[in-house]
């Protein structure tokens, strides 16, 4: 159970910094953010694969740039579920996952969880 309050955390954490980093990405206090942080990870885990799958032939076909698109997509509506975050474009939205994705990378190997080996 440690392991979804660590994964929360960080995703907590770099969602704050990606809001702090991008103008188009606007998330009002520490419940939205929360909140958010939750939204995305529901979606992530559940809902996005299943749409991974559907979409398999347009990402193969475009050599998986599709996939950021699919990031982007998922970003948007949990900014479109959650009151206090909002994205403002499709742009933002994609710009936003992605530097999600790399603050949520470099913050998960800064600190390493138990059992992860330090690289």
């Amino acid at each position: 159970m440690t392991g979804f309050w660590r994964h929360w955390a960080i995703s907590a954490v770099a969602l704050a910094v990606t809001s702090w980093l991008l103008p188009g990405v606007h998330v009002e206090g520490l419940l939205s953010l929360l909140i958010a942080a939750v939204i995305l990870g529901f979606l992530n885990a559940v809902v996005k694969p299943l749409f991974v799958i559907l979409t398999l032939p347009a990402t193969i076909i475009t050599l998986g740039l599709f996939y950021f698109v699919l990031n982007g997509i998922f970003f948007g509506l949990a900014a479109g579920l959650v009151p206090g975050f909002a994205v403002a474009g499709f742009g933002w939205a994609m710009g936003g996952a992605f530097a999600m994705g790399f603050v949520s990378n470099l913050v998960s190997n800064l600190f390493p969880g138990r059992g992860e080996s330090e690289c």
